[in-house]
C-alpha cells in the first residue's frame, strides 16, 4: 500500500513514498476526462460547421480545412512551450490559462467576418489554449499511476469520444434553432469549464522510501573513530614486533574501511526529513532535449509524425463524404456519433490489454496501427449508408486503440521511460505539428483536384502505413542501444579499478614502515 510521507494542505503537492496508483490520481483522471472532451472532442466535432463555413464565407474545402489545420499545428508546435511553462509554473496554472485562451478564441470566432479571422481566433488563440490544457493534464495523470497507467489513461481519454457522440447531434440541432454563429458561441462558453478542471490538478512528488523510514540506532561516530584508530595502532605495533601483515583490500576487513564517510550522509538525510515538514521539490530541467539522442524515441516521433495524417482528416471529411453519397444530414451525424462510440470501446479495450503483464506494449500498438491503416483504405469502397457506417465503426475502434495510448506509451522503457516523460511528450507533440499543419489541407487539395472525397482517406492511409514502418523500428533501436550500454559497462570496470583510492589503514602502515627505518638508522 502507498503511504503518504507528509500530510499537506490542498494547495501544496501530494508527497508519496512511491507512485500511488490511485489516491488523488482518480480526481486527476476525472479532470482529464472533461479536458479531453472539451479539447479534442470539440476539434473532432468541428466537421458539423464545415458546410456552413463554406457557404457563409464562400470558400473552398482546402481553405476551410486550414482552420483546423492551423489549430492542430499551433497546438502541437507549442508543445515544448507547454512543457517549459508546466515545469516552471506548475500544471494547474498552465491548464487554467489554457482554458481561458480556448474560450476566448472560440467566442471571438463566432463574430468572424472572413475565414482569415477564423485562422487567428480558432487557429492561433484556441490552438495555443488546446496545447496548454491537454498536454500538462495527460503528463501529470501519468505521474499518478504506474501499474494502472495504460488502463486509467485509456478510460479517461474516452471523454473525447463521448463529446463527439453527444456534441455532433446536439450542435447540429442547435444550428437549426439559433444558427452556426450562436452555436459556436455556446461551445466557447462551455469550454471555459476547463478552468475548473485545471484547478483539480494537484502536483505530485515521489520521495524514495528509505529517506522517510526510521533508521535503526547506530553506534556513535566518535566511538567508530576510536575503534579504527585502535586497530591502526595495533597494526603498527605488529609491524614493529616483526609480524608480517598483508594489507591488500581483500584481506582488510570491510568494517575497517572509512565507514564514517558512508554513514554521515545517511544521518544527514534522516535529520533533514525529520526537521522539515515540507520536503524540497526536486530540481528538473525546463526542457530536456537529450531524448533526441535516443534512436528509439526518434523512430517513435517519426511514427507520430506520419500517423497524425490519419487522426483528424477522417472526422473532418466523414460528413462531407456521406453527403456526397446522397446520405441525409441527420444520418451523417449518426455516422460520426457511431464512430465516436466505437472509439470509446477501442480506448478501453486497448487500455485493458496493455494493462496485462507481462506484455510488450509496443508490439500491441504496432498491430493496432496496421489495422487502422486497413480501416482507412476501406472508406473509399463504401457506397451507401450501412457500408459507410461499418467502415466508421471499424475505424473508430482502431483509432481509439492508437489515439488513447500513443502519448502514454512514451513513459514505457521501450521508448524513454517515466523519468523523461514530460520533456519527451513536449518534443514528440512538437514533431507532430508538421503533420497536423499539412494533413487536412493536403486532403482538401486532393479533394478539390479530384472532386472525390475518397482521395482524402487515401492520403491518410498512406501516412498511417509510413507510421507503422517507423513504429516497428522502435524496439530494435532500443535493444541495440541497451546492448551497446551493456558492452560499455562490462569494459568500464577494467579501467576504473586502478583508480580506486588507497585505504587509510594502508597509508598509516606505510608511514609506520618509513618511521621504523628512520629509527633504525639513528640507532
Amino acid at each position: 500500500m502507498t503511504v503518504k510521507a507528509v500530510k499537506m494542505p490542498c494547495t501544496t503537492p501530494n508527497v508519496y513514498t512511491k507512485v500511488p496508483d490511485g489516491g488523488w490520481g482518480w480526481t486527476v483522471a476525472f479532470a482529464f476526462f472533461f479536458v479531453e472532451a472539451l479539447t479534442y472532442g470539440i476539434i473532432k466535432s468541428f466537421g458539423v460547421f464545415f458546410n456552413d463555413l463554406m457557404e457563409s464565407f464562400d470558400e473552398t474545402n482546402s481553405r476551410i480545412s486550414w482552420i483546423i489545420s492551423i489549430c492542430v499545428f499551433v497546438q502541437t508546435f507549442t508543445a515544448p512551450l507547454s512543457t517549459v511553462l508546466s515545469n516552471r509554473f506548475g500544471h494547474r496554472f498552465v491548464v487554467m490559462a489554457g482554458g481561458v485562451l480556448i474560450s476566448t478564441g472560440m467566442v471571438t470566432a463566432a463574430f468572424a467576418r472572413t475565414v482569415v479571422d477564423m485562422y487567428v481566433t480558432i487557429g492561433v488563440i484556441s490552438g495555443l489554449g488546446y496545447c496548454l490544457s491537454f498536454l500538462p493534464t495527460v503528463t501529470i495523470l501519468s505521474q499518478y499511476f504506474d501499474k494502472r497507467r495504460s488502463l486509467v489513461t485509456a478510460v479517461a481519454s474516452t471523454g473525447e469520444c463521448f463529446a463527439v457522440f453527444s456534441f455532433a447531434p446536439a450542435i447540429t440541432a442547435l444550428k437549426e434553432q439559433i444558427g452556426w454563429r450562436y452555436s459556436l458561441l455556446s461551445v466557447g462558453v462551455l469550454q471555459l469549464s476547463i478552468v475548473v478542471c485545471g484547478s483539480l490538478l494537484r502536483p505530485i512528488i515521489i520521495k524514495e522510501q528509505e529517506e522517510v523510514k526510521v533508521q535503526p540506532p547506530e553506534e556513535p561516530t566518535e566511538t567508530k573513530y576510536m575503534l579504527e584508530n585502535e586497530q591502526t595502532r595495533t597494526s603498527i605495533e605488529s609491524i614493529d614486533s616483526g609480524v608480517e601483515i598483508t594489507t591488500s583490500p581483500s584481506n582488510v576487513p570491510g568494517k575497517t574501511k572509512a565507514e564514517p564517510k558512508s554513514e554521515e550522509p545517511k544521518e544527514h538525510v534522516q535529520i533533514l526529513v525529520n526537521n522539515n515538514s515540507t520536503p524540497p521539490e526536486p530540481k528538473t530541467k525546463l526542457l530536456d532535449f537529450s531524448v533526441m539522442k535516443d534512436y528509439s524515441f526518434i523512430c517513435y516521433a517519426l511514427f507520430g509524425l506520419f500517423a497524425t495524417l490519419g487522426f483528424f482528416a477522417p472526422s473532418l471529411y466523414i460528413i462531407p463524404l456521406s453527403l456526397s453519397l446522397g446520405i441525409g444530414k441527420d444520418h451523417s451525424a449518426y455516422i460520426l456519433s457511431a464512430m465516436a462510440i466505437a472509439e470509446v470501446f477501442g480506448r478501453i479495450s486497448a487500455g485493458w490489454v496493455l494493462n496485462k503483464k507481462p506484455i510488450r506494449k509496443i508490439y500491441i500498438e504496432l498491430i493496432c496501427v496496421v489495422l487502422l491503416s486497413v480501416a482507412l483504405f476501406a472508406f473509399p469502397f463504401a457506397s451507401e449508408f450501412w457500408g459507410l457506417m461499418t467502415c466508421s465503426i471499424f475505424f473508430g475502434f482502431m483509432l481509439g486503440t492508437v489515439a488513447g495510448t500513443h502519448i502514454p506509451l512514451l513513459a514505457e522503457d521501450d521508448v524513454v521511460g517515466i523519468a523523461k516523460m514530460s520533456s519527451a511528450a513536449g518534443v514528440y507533440v512538437f514533431i507532430q505539428s508538421l503533420a497536423g499543419l499539412a494533413g487536412p489541407p493536403l486532403a482538401g487539395v486532393l479533394v478539390d483536384t479530384t472532386q472525390n472525397y475518397s482521395s482524402a482517406f487515401y492520403s491518410c492511409a498512406a501516412g498511417m502505413v509510413l507510421g507503422a514502418v517507423f513504429l516497428s523500428l522502435v524496439r530494435p533501436c532500443k535493444v541495440g542501444l541497451c546492448h551497446q550500454q551493456q558492452q560499455h559497462a562490462e569494459e568500464s570496470p577494467v579501467e576504473v579499478v586502478p583508480d580506486l583510492p588507497d585505504d587509510f589503514i594502508e597509508m598509516d602502515i606505510g608511514k609506520a614502515e618509513n618511521s621504523g627505518k628512520g629509527c633504525d638508522s639513528v640507532a
